[in-house]
C-alpha cells in the first residue's frame, strides 16, 4: 500500500475493460506515483473487478467503481469524472489500464496541470519499435482533421489518452450531447474543449504496445473503430462550419491590437 499523501485536487481516472492481470501492474505503478486513483471497471468479465476490490480494501487512495455492462471508454471515463467531481476534485488524469501509458509521467503531468489549471495537458506520444506502423500512420489522418476543426489550436496528438483535463470543462461538453462514449472519446474531447477555449499544452510521453507474452491486450478493431472516427469527424466538421464565424471572431479578439 502506498503511504504517500494524496492530492485533494487532482485524481487519476483509469477505465478498464478485460485487461487481464496487467491491470494490477498498471494500478500499482499509478499508485506508486499518485493518489488517489479511481479505476472504473467497464463491465469486465475477466475477474479483475474482484482482484481490484481486494487491492482497494487495503489502500484508502485506490477506489474501484464497477459498471454492470461494457459501455465504452468514454462512458467509463464519464463515470469516473462524476465521482471525482462529487468528491471535490478539479482535475483528472486519464490513462489506460493495459500498460501502454507511462505511469512514471503522472506526477510531471499533474505538476504541469497545477501550474496551468485552465489548460488541458496532452500527451504527445513518443513511439518505440513496438508501435504498429499502420496505427502510427493512421493517426496522422485524425490529427489532420483535428487541426482543421480546432483552427490550429495546437493539439499535437488527438488520440493519445494520457492527459490531464479540467473536470468541470470536460463534464460540461460531455453532459450536453450523447457522443464521446466509446473510442471517439479522446479525439472529440480535445476538439470540444478547444472550442470551449481550453488551451492545449503538449508534453512528450512514451507509449508501449505490449505483446501478448507481455500481458498486452488490445480491444482496437481497425475497421470498426476507424469507421467510428470517420463518423465522428463528419459530425464535428458540420458543427465546425456552424461555429466558424464565432471561432474566427474569438481568435480575432485575442489578437494584440496592432495585429487586428
Amino acid at each position: 500500500m502506498n503511504e504517500d499523501p494524496v492530492s485533494t485536487t487532482h485524481v487519476v481516472v483509469m477505465p478498464s475493460f478485460d485487461t487481464g492481470p496487467k491491470v494490477y501492474d498498471t494500478v500499482a505503478q499509478a499508485r506508486g506515483q499518485w493518489g488517489p486513483v479511481f479505476v472504473v471497471v467497464d463491465g469486465s468479465t475477466d475477474g479483475t473487478a474482484e482482484g481490484l476490490r481486494a487491492l482497494a480494501a487495503d489502500d484508502a487512495a485506490l477506489h474501484v467503481f464497477e459498471l454492470p455492462t461494457n459501455q465504452g471508454k468514454g462512458a467509463a471515463v464519464l463515470h469516473g469524472l462524476l465521482q471525482a467531481r462529487d468528491a471535490g476534485f478539479t482535475h483528472a488524469l486519464t490513462m489506460d489500464a493495459d500498460g501502454q501509458h507511462p505511469a512514471g509521467q503522472i506526477a510531471a503531468f499533474m505538476q504541469a496541470s497545477a501550474a496551468r489549471p485552465d489548460a488541458m495537458i496532452l500527451g504527445r506520444p513518443v513511439f518505440d519499435a513496438s508501435a504498429p506502423l499502420l496505427r502510427v500512420r493512421g493517426r496522422r489522418v485524425s490529427n489532420w482533421w483535428t487541426n482543421l476543426e480546432t483552427l490550429g489550436a495546437g493539439v499535437a496528438d488527438s488520440l493519445y489518452g494520457f492527459r490531464v483535463y479540467p473536470i468541470a470543462d470536460l463534464l460540461a461538453v460531455m453532459q450536453h450531447q450523447p457522443w464521446m462514449r466509446r473510442f471517439d472519446f479522446d479525439t472529440e474531447a480535445v476538439v470540444r474543449l478547444a472550442w470551449r477555449g481550453v488551451k492545449p499544452i503538449n508534453r512528450d510521453a512514451p507509449v508501449r504496445y505490449l505483446t501478448a507474452a507481455e500481458g498486452g491486450v488490445s480491444h482496437f478493431r481497425y475497421g470498426r473503430d476507424n469507421a467510428l472516427l470517420t463518423w465522428m469527424h463528419a459530425r464535428l466538421m458540420v458543427e465546425f462550419v456552424l461555429r466558424l464565424p464565432w471561432l474566427l471572431w474569438r481568435r480575432w479578439r485575442r489578437l494584440p491590437p496592432f495585429q487586428r
